[in-house]
């Protein structure tokens, strides 16, 4: 369905002339497989040729253009020592040097006597000037051929410079005419120059300033790119409103009993969001709507109360965790305040084979089991609900989209809540869910105290032991988290066990460890034996980062705290400080610190509130890193930085709705534009939307 215009810009980077199969992957792995990525793989910085300072004033580690005479080639005897070509300008010498040339070629190249206009990097060895692996050789006759200022891009190993520079160039010569997307009053207003003529101009910086994402090439491709974005969203949101949905209005009976047995009054932030929902669940429309709350803030029993909503009206709710310990921990807080209002949860996950599985699968169907509760396994084939009106789905960013409608999918139009703990910056919280409407938790829960946090030295560690030995003395449970080694589950894990041995040392079978590549029932078996039995220290990687439950942990300690995310130290943070003790947070930090990394370390000290330190994580860090997961389900960005384009995304957000309002089924010509930055942006499976597919 691709528009044929585009075909050229989708065909695969080896179809550019002068990339061949070898460098066809390297440009792969440094910007993607398609031509269209080329376009979208913008330049990092800029080389400045210009500079043409007589030799002996060339500065040493800067790039200089020179036109030189060859005056001799001194080969090395030794075939892996440098081959010397000795020139001259006139003012003094310059020695240009290669290694494992052929000298064959390099005597055509720079024939003695002739002259040459030569750039590359000069640099001094033993006070005598040096052009190493020049980037240009030419005659003069032909110096215009060397660009004066040329783009660089990222890179990867082994990709020559000028070759990937040489495949932008292809790429961009099959830049098609598109039409205008945009509303002409925005084009107008800002003042932006066609597409295509910004993506010219994003690839020919003169200066370090043309990099800038405040420029207005990038400011318009930006906005392309979160148009695609925000009217993809809308297209799902508009698809979802005009299904038929069913009003789902309880008596209040099951919610009643539940609150009751609560050992703490709901807050004015649970009330609050609990009527936002169960206004969206009364409406003949579905409900989209997003519960984002703050570590320890209650979603869950939030949630909870919505399910009874359902289930008082005789239907089913399903609950969606990522994990297996997620899911389990929603299961230990649901089902006792359910069955006190007489309701059957029953759990499911991947774990759950055979007899016992089948059992459970048989009581969803039936609809014995009004709650279930479990992992990605609930939809999966096989798995049918008897009348499912409410999919409450935890931890989104883990998810894609359209995995939040599978779940949808198992019943007749299912109300949709999504939940995070991760308190996400409002830009991006434009891009993953811009088609939700959104209710937000900032409140805790009554007796919570405020956690001590401090940061320490890691040369420091032999003090912090003594310090968790007086706390363990004093009958309390402490998490040990290990560092981030690498973006590597397996070294992660290494790092816990090696850590956990040394602290079994000193305190014998006190510690326990968990990590990410342990079975379910090892791991639920040392996180029981926290909570309730002998372990009082568990050693463990980020598999504890939300879920995790132990009011009795008041002391937590995280290991190279620099190498976390904001969010992700928040949300560490928060396994402690859920009853009514005192509890100390200690970040442990190598030196030397960037100034980022101090930065956050002092956010985290100054702060428990998780949204202000979701919007400082997208400041210091860039959306990329933002939930300190590669695996987020956000969208992401090669055009647009939702940090320095923040104010682009609700203008883009109206713009698209505008559209829809105006001409849902993207019919006219600018309807007809949009489908093509759908497809230009690989957002296709919003235009099957339009199809109703």
């Amino acid at each position: 369905m691709r528009p044929e215009l585009l075909f050229p810009l989708f065909a695969e980077v080896g179809s550019l002339k002068g990339v061949g199969p070898r460098y066809a992957k390297l440009i792969e792995k440094a910007a993607g497989a398609q031509v269209v990525d080329l376009l979208w793989h913008l330049p990092s910085g800029v080389v400045d040729r210009r500079p043409a300072p007589p030799i002996p004033e060339a500065p040493d580690g800067r790039i200089a253009t020179l036109t030189l005479t060859v005056l001799r080639h001194q080969p090395n005897p030794n075939r892996r020592g440098p081959y010397r070509v000795v020139c001259t300008d006139g003012h003094g010498d310059i020695d240009l040097v290669y290694f494992h040339a052929r000298g064959d070629w390099l005597e055509k190249l720079l024939p003695v006597g002739e002259r040459r206009v030569v750039s590359g990097r000069v640099e001094r060895f033993q006070g005598r000037a040096q052009m190493p692996h020049p980037d240009h050789v030419v005659p003069e006759a032909e110096a215009d051929e060397i660009r004066i200022v040329e783009p660089s891009y990222p890179s990867t190993e082994g990709l020559p410079p000028r070759t990937l520079r040489r495949a932008v160039e292809a790429a961009l010569e099959r830049l098609p005419e598109l039409p205008e997307w945009i509303a002409p009053s925005l084009v107008g207003q800002r003042g932006w120059p066609g597409w295509h003529d910004c993506i010219r101009q994003a690839h020919a910086p003169q200066d370090a300033a043309d990099l800038e994402p405040s420029t207005q090439a990038r400011t318009r491709l930006a906005y392309d790119e979160i148009l695609s974005n925000q009217l993809a969203l809308a297209l799902v949101r508009a698809r979802m409103k005009r299904q038929k949905g069913r009003s789902v209005r309880g008596d209040g009976r099951l919610r009643d009993a539940a609150i009751a047995a609560l050992p703490f009054a709901l807050t004015g932030a649970q009330r609050s969001a609990l009527a936002e929902i169960e206004g969206d669940m009364a409406a003949d429309s579905r409900m989209l709507r997003l519960l984002q709350g703050d570590v320890g803030s209650g979603k869950t029993v939030v949630a909870l109360l919505a399910m009874l909503n359902a289930v008082e009206c005789g239907a089913q709710a399903a609950l969606m965790a990522p994990t297996e310990i997620l899911a389990r921990q929603h299961f230990a807080t649901i089902e006792p305040l359910a069955r006190k209002a007489g309701v059957r949860v029953e759990i499911l996950t991947g774990r759950d084979k055979g007899k016992a599985r089948a059992a459970v699968v048989g009581r969803i169907a039936e609809g014995s089991a009004a709650i279930a509760v479990g992992t990605h396994a609930l939809f999966q084939e096989g798995v049918e609900f008897r009348d499912l009106a409410l999919a409450v789905i935890d931890e989104q960013h883990r998810f894609g989209v359209h995995q939040r409608m599978s779940l949808g999918g198992k019943g007749q139009a299912v109300d949709t809540l999504v939940m995070t703990a991760t308190p996400i910056p409002r830009t991006l919280l434009m891009t993953a869910y811009g088609d939700l409407d959104v209710s937000r938790l900032t409140e805790k829960p009554p007796g919570r105290r405020p956690i001590d946090t401090r940061t320490l030295p890691l040369d420091r560690l032999g003090d912090v032991v003594e310090g968790v030995a007086r706390k363990l003395d004093q009958g309390a449970k402490v998490y040990w988290v290990c560092p981030l080694v690498e973006e590597s589950e397996k070294l992660d894990v290494a790092a816990a066990e090696e850590r956990a041995s040394t602290l079994k040392r000193r305190f014998g079978d006190r510690v326990g460890v968990v990590h990410g590549r342990m079975k379910g029932a090892e791991k639920d078996a040392v996180m029981d034996a926290f909570k309730n039995g002998a372990v009082d220290l568990l050693v463990a990687t980020t598999v504890i980062e939300v879920g995790v439950d132990v009011p009795d942990a008041t002391v937590m300690v995280i290991e190279h705290a620099e190498r976390f995310g904001l969010a992700q130290l928040h949300q560490l943070r928060g396994r402690i400080g859920r009853g009514d003790k005192d509890s100390t947070c200690l970040l442990l930090y190598g030196g030397p610190l960037s100034e980022a990394g101090r930065a956050r370390l002092a956010v985290m000290r100054e702060s428990e509130d998780g949204f202000r330190i979701a919007e400082e994580d997208l400041r210091l860090r860039g959306a990329g890193e933002v939930l300190g997961t590669r695996q987020s389900g956000l969208p992401t960005f090669r055009l647009a930085d939702p940090a320095a384009h923040a104010s682009l995304f609700p203008v883009a957000r109206d713009d698209a709705r505008l559209l829809l309002n105006q001409d849902p089924e993207l019919e006219s010509p600018r309807g007809q534009a949009a489908r093509t930055l759908l497809y230009l942006f690989e957002r296709d499976a919003a235009v099957r939307y339009l199809r109703g597919a």
